[in-house]
């Protein structure tokens, strides 16, 4: 486990044990945050104090910052009651959370952005539902209806697309996996976190996955959200580190990597998930419905990745990239939720068939993109996009029929 090191006021021990009157265990991973973290910390201090009727305490995870972060983590620790902070020698929220919250006891487990950008009144209905023992973790989702958010268009789009790419590829049935504002039983936090690879920003995805593909209870909170206009997370980088983890974690299931069944078993949840889809007609109508349902799905998470890369890569790369990552992720999408398929059985058969579909896609669509330039060498945006929706049409169709005859033939 990473090095940690503890500060507390002068009279408390320095130990990682929490006291046993600590209901809720408060991380706020930070790095080089030296300008925000005290007027952060104190904010929620103060709202812990008054509003929670719970015993807490506030835990800054210092992810090895290079500036005057540390100092004033230990200054915090000092001056307030109910704060420590703890250096961690590498960088990495998940790595932080994964050190803080296996070092600690207190039952119910948080964590929230330094920012606040996150409104403080949504924490008693994040962790009530854990506090309660009807709910195995929680999360903000500022994806709900009711949920009020202020941030750029951009921001936006990349969010909902990142999250139709998990329910397409992970059939995840959560609706925000990034949300900075979580929370988790302890004991669940225990039997996950070995399992949970990935160090830095996809942490919280796969967390969630596992949890899901468990059998663990996931309650979600519309939370208000403003958008912090100085974030430090690179928007790009991030996005390639987490179709990397999708496509990981897809692996991972396939060859059993991770031990769902004996999880499922161990926490008490052996219910099968129903093969269908609730209210969809079964035969090939039915499998018609939801292969149409998940290709809406995976055009739209292909065309943000193309427009996104388009300008930076070119539009022959743009389109490999993007017909590659939703192809696999359709694939997936469609053995669970279009044809019932569960477990690695035919998993490498069914994608091969998959990827000689994406081949056929790419050639439609590589050579639609080859005589458009040839005709105009500056087309239209819109021309072109046109164009690409008719060759993914035809491409939809031959990924269809070849995956309903795999399917088939495995059954």
């Amino acid at each position: 486990m990473t090095d940690l090191l503890l500060s507390t006021r002068p009279d408390r021990s320095i130990h990682l044990a929490t006291p046993t009157d600590v209901m809720v265990d408060v991380v706020v991973p930070v790095y080089n945050e030296q300008a925000d973290l005290r007027p952060s910390v104190e904010r929620l201090h103060a709202f812990l104090s008054k509003e929670l009727p719970y015993g807490f305490r506030v835990t800054i995870a210092d992810n090895a910052s290079t500036d005057a972060t540390w100092t004033e983590a230990q200054a915090l620790a000092g001056e307030l009651d109910h704060v420590r902070a703890v250096h961690l020698d590498a960088k990495g929220r998940g790595r932080a959370l994964k050190a803080v919250w296996s070092a600690s006891d207190a039952p119910v487990l948080a964590y929230m952005d330094v920012d606040l950008s996150t409104d403080l009144r949504a924490l008693l209905p994040l962790i009530a539902p854990i506090v309660s023992g009807h709910s195995d973790l929680a999360i903000g989702t500022r994806l709900a209806r009711s949920s009020r958010v202020v941030r750029g268009p951009k921001r936006e789009l990349i969010s909902r697309s990142y999250n139709l790419i998990l329910r397409g590829a992970l059939s995840a049935s959560f609706s925000d996996a990034q949300c900075g504002f979580k929370a988790i039983r302890n004991e669940v936090a225990h039997d996950l976190l070995p399992l949970v690879e990935d160090d830095n920003w996809f942490f919280d995805t796969e967390l969630l996955v596992i949890a899901q593909r468990v059998g663990l209870r996931i309650h979600e909170v519309p939370v208000d959200w403003v958008d912090d206009p100085d974030s430090r997370v690179d928007v790009v980088a991030t996005a390639r580190e987490d179709l990397r983890g999708v496509v990981r974690l897809l692996r991972s299931f396939a060859g059993g990597r991770i031990p769902v069944a004996r999880l499922r078993a161990e926490l008490g949840r052996d219910a099968e998930v129903p093969s269908t889809v609730p209210g969809v007609p079964r035969g090939m109508f039915g499998q018609l419905l939801r292969f149409g349902g998940v290709g809406v799905l995976s055009t739209l998470a292909y065309f943000v990745l193309y427009l996104g890369m388009r300008d930076l890569t070119g539009p022959q790369a743009a389109n490999l990239v993007a017909l590659l990552v939703t192809a696999i992720a359709n694939t997936a999408a469609n053995r669970r939720v279009t044809f019932g398929v569960r477990g690695s059985d035919g998993a490498l058969r069914h994608h091969a068939g998959g990827l000689i579909a994406f081949l056929v896609g790419l050639g439609l669509t590589s050579g639609s993109l080859w005589v458009l330039h040839q005709v105009s060498p500056d087309p239209n945006r819109g021309i072109e996009v046109a164009i690409l929706v008719l060759a993914n049409a035809i491409s939809t169709l031959v990924r269809f029929l070849a995956l309903r005859q795999l399917m088939a033939h495995r059954r």
